[in-house]
Formats: C-alpha cells, structure tokens, sequence
C-alpha cells in the first residue's frame, strides 16, 4: 500500500495565531512536524492557506500546496489538498501542523492497522497513566477514546468515558485503562472524499469533534495504541511546555 502524509496548517487559530511559524528549539513548529514524517511514509506535503506558511515550506526545502482558507477542518483542507496533488496512493494520512513530537514508530501503527481490510479509517491513542493526574484525564482539550474488543473505536469525548460508577474519582487511574486520543487519522482515500461530503451530524456539533460525524454514519475507525509522549502546541503555553519537553529529549 502507499501511504501520503497531508499536514494541513493554518495560520488564523484562534488560540495561537501563526502557530505552524512559531519557533520550537531553533526550527519552526510546521519544520519539526514535517520533518517526523517525511522519511517514515511515501510522501510528505503540507496543505497551507497562507502564504507565509508556504513560504516556510518551500524555505527548508519540504513540499507545499496552497488550499482555501474556508474549510471547517483540517480533514477538509486534506480532501482539497489530495485533489489538487492528484498522487495515486491507497491512503492518506492526516497529521495535524501543530503535532511536532509525532514519531515514525506511531505512523507505523496506524499504517499496521490497514491490514484489516474492513479499516476504513485509522487513528492514535494513548493510555493515560497515574502518574498524569486526574487534571490529566479531565482535560476537556484532550479528547477520550473507548475501544471494542477488536481495538475499533466506539465513541470519543471530552468528558471522561467510561464512567466508573461507585468508584472515587481519585482511583479512577489505577482502576481502568482510559485512552487518550492523539490527533492523527488516516484514510483510505475513497474514504476521505466520502466523509467530507457529510454534513455535520449531531454529535459532532456537540462535542465539536468530527471524528464522531464519521461514527454515526457508520465508518469503521481502527485504533493504534502508542505508548509515546507527545505534546500538541494548541496555546503559546503549550509551547513552552514543548520547548521543556524538547530539552529532555536531548
């Protein structure tokens, strides 16, 4: 099978503007992103729309294509970008511009789980440990994941799930495995033009997640559990956090 890394960076977030130009340990965030990925699959382009970031690409020498700047997600911005690049490939895999620490071992797995061919969609989590805390766990920015027997997922949320009645909530860690979800998804590409044709579905307006559109219209989401650390940079606070955790790895 071959594999194309889409990496869909904008520069108007709302919690930090430019953030795929922001400097991470002397390169650029969009830089480190590009560069985890670009050996570990077939290709490798970013999916922009903006000029600056494009720019950026081209600079370091990576691969960019511009994209409207009207799209309602990353997904979106990924179906445009696979259109315009028109590469033959079987899957395309969507890895978020502001996920710098994602590493070759973790694309590795979700391109395992398309060895089932019922997969239709595949995507990363990530145990949370004791050790993360009950904030951790909490966090209604880090979204939650349960799997069935088969490690498909059944829902996501940013509320806790499973709920773990009569249990205190302080035990809640060393009594069930919770998972978190790592933003990153992969699509066989007749896939991907499918689910961006779908309208918004309930639960996604909701939780403001639009892996749950792809559920309840029944798509069949493979899971890959990792048991490496990463940090997504979605505030200037996160970066800082990314820069410490940066330095611990040298």
């Amino acid at each position: 099978m071959k594999f194309i890394a889409i990496i869909p960076a904008r520069y108007a977030s709302t919690r930090f503007p430019g953030k795929p130009l922001a400097m991470l340990g002397g390169k650029r965030v969009i830089e480190r992103v590009y560069e985890q990925v670009a050996g570990a699959l077939d290709e490798a382009v970013v999916a922009t729309d903006d000029a600056r970031i494009y720019d950026a690409v081209q600079a370091f020498g990576g691969r960019a294509v511009m994209t409207s700047p009207d799209h309602r997600s990353g997904t979106d911005r990924c179906r445009e970008a696979f259109d315009k690049l028109g590469t033959p490939c079987d899957v395309v895999v969507n890895v978020q511009g502001d996920e710098p620490f994602i590493r070759p071992e973790q694309l590795e797995t979700v391109k395992r789980c398309f060895d089932d061919p019922e997969t239709q969609i595949a995507t990363l989590v990530k145990p949370f440990t004791a050790a993360d805390g009950l904030a951790a766990l909490e966090n209604p920015n880090s979204p939650k994941v349960v799997l069935d027997t088969r490690s498909r997922a059944i829902c996501f949320s940013r509320s806790v799930i499973p709920y773990l009645r009569g249990i205190p909530r302080e035990e809640w860690l060393t009594r069930h495995t919770f998972y978190k979800h790592i933003g990153l998804y992969a699509f066989r590409t007749e896939v991907l033009r499918a689910v961006t044709a779908l309208p918004p579905s309930t639960l996604e307006t909701a939780e403001s997640l639009e892996q749950l559109r792809w559920l309840e219209n029944g798509y069949k989401i493979g899971v890959g559990i990792s048991d490496v650390e990463t940090i997504g940079i979605d505030t200037p606070e996160d970066l800082e956090r990314a820069e410490a955790f940066l330095r611990g790895l040298r």
